[in-house]
């Protein structure tokens, strides 16, 4: 039978859809831009009528009313990758978080998320009746396909169509049931590049090489880096999220993967959010290719790029080096995300760099200023990258080099990138605990 004739016959309204899911599902829902957010409204609507179920998602951008306390009814939200909601009802206990890395997402997927039934926002049908799991849903898409039970489709005709391997695709075959719903692409909004994030960027791109490929991590500070390096030639992109940055150099010919040794001329992802811009210039675009994060987050993928630059963030770090980046205290904050396999994939790559990137404080609601580079982390404080696998954190002012460094020589270096204002202290703190002797 004809794809088209399949369609038919498997299209649904969206509320229809919603009345798929029934007491005791686990239902697994792209996340960000990939979360058909109609389909899930309605399955919402449904909260009272439904007993135990489970909706597992990430970086959700509508405010759905099983967030809120004392609106759940029947729906337990766990977040696989947090976004603002997410947080909000983290606090609230209302949203439960997996920590897990990306890079075993396939592991993940299969034994732990285990979602009888996926859900998850596509392109139209091409020719051959393949819809394109668009800017973020190549990330583990096919293996949920593979595993789930029943699988629900929300076409929407603004998805992405984007290039990749056979896992950036579902077929009509594939899918049990398809809803439409158009709708803009949510954009993530532009955070302001400060005084502070120009000193780390220049510090930062200072070291990066022309021919360098680069990957950037989630947050707002590490693509204020990507803005830096206009001046830069020949760079490739072998990333787990594009970004506006990169999208920004490409149009600008500063990225062309000319000199990449893996996937030469294209830029590799496994997801994207950014402005409209962005998902306008992956649509159709033969230079782009998406990647299920399995396969990007490798730490042996990554580092057959020759030189490799990982660029991510961290909330704090303690003295001997220890990076955290998801929690703050015994709150979480986001997830743990691939940090850790860009981290040891950039130095398994020939002339590889791996840089951490934080401000050197942060202030709190009353304007005190706290030092985010700490004698030792607080507790309940994640570690999302152990000091062991750190080469730089760069700060504002400058960058500590921490590769094979002993004790003595990280808490030295961690020192003199902290903030003026707390050395003195942290070299007292660091004598108190028998780090080193007078």
């Amino acid at each position: 039978m004809d794809w088209r004739e399949i369609y038919k016959q498997k299209r649904v309204s969206v509320e229809e859809a919603a009345k798929v899911i029934k007491s005791n599902d686990r239902v697994f829902a792209m996340a960000a831009s990939g979360l058909p957010y109609e389909l899930l409204k309605e399955i919402d609507k449904r909260r009272n009528e439904l007993e135990n179920v489970t909706v597992m998602s990430g970086i959700v951008l509508y405010p759905y009313e099983f967030f809120k306390p004392g609106s759940q009814g029947g729906i337990r939200f766990t977040s696989v990758f947090m976004g603002p909601f997410e947080r909000m009802g983290c606090s609230q206990g209302t949203v439960d978080v997996f920590a897990y890395q990306f890079g075993k997402i396939d592991y993940t997927t299969r034994n732990v998320f285990k979602g009888n039934v996926f859900c998850i926002e596509v392109s139209p049908p091409d020719d051959n009746g393949d819809m394109s799991f668009g800017v973020m849903g190549t990330l583990c898409g096919k293996i949920a396909v593979e595993h789930a039970d029943t699988v629900i489709v929300s076409v929407n005709k603004r998805t992405p169509y984007v290039y990749g391997p056979k896992e950036a695709f579902v077929n009509v075959k594939d899918v049990d049931y398809i809803c439409e719903h158009d709708h803009e692409i949510p954009e993530l909004p532009d955070a302001p590049i400060t005084d502070i994030d120009r000193q780390i960027a220049h510090h930062i791109v200072s070291r990066i090489d022309d021919g360098a490929t680069i990957q950037i991590g989630i947050g707002g500070l590490g693509n204020a880096v990507g803005f830096f390096l206009e001046g830069h030639k020949d760079l490739g992109i072998h990333t787990e999220m594009l970004v506006d940055s990169m999208i920004s150099l490409a149009e600008k010919g500063v990225v062309n993967g000319k000199r990449k040794t893996l996937h030469p001329n294209e830029i590799i992802f496994s997801f994207g959010l950014g402005k409209k811009k962005l998902y306008d210039f992956v649509h159709k675009n033969d230079a782009v290719k998406a990647h299920p994060i399995d396969y990007v987050g490798n730490p042996y993928t990554i580092g057959r790029n020759s030189q490799f630059v990982s660029i991510n963030n961290a909330l704090m770090c303690d003295l001997t080096g220890q990076v955290c980046s998801e929690s703050v205290g015994y709150r979480q904050f986001s997830a743990t995300g691939g940090q850790l396999d860009f981290v040891r994939g950039a130095q398994l790559s020939p002339g590889g760099q791996s840089f951490i990137a934080l401000e050197s404080t942060t202030k709190q609601k009353d304007g005190t200023l706290l030092s985010r580079i700490t004698c030792a982390l607080p507790p309940g404080a994640v570690v999302t990258t152990p000091r062991t696998d750190v080469q730089y954190v760069v700060t504002e002012h400058g960058i500590a080099d921490l590769k094979c460094k002993s004790i003595k020589d990280r808490i030295r270096e961690m020192i003199r990138v902290a903030h003026p204002q707390f050395r003195d202290q942290l070299e007292k703190e660091a004598r108190e605990n028998h780090f080193y002797e007078s």
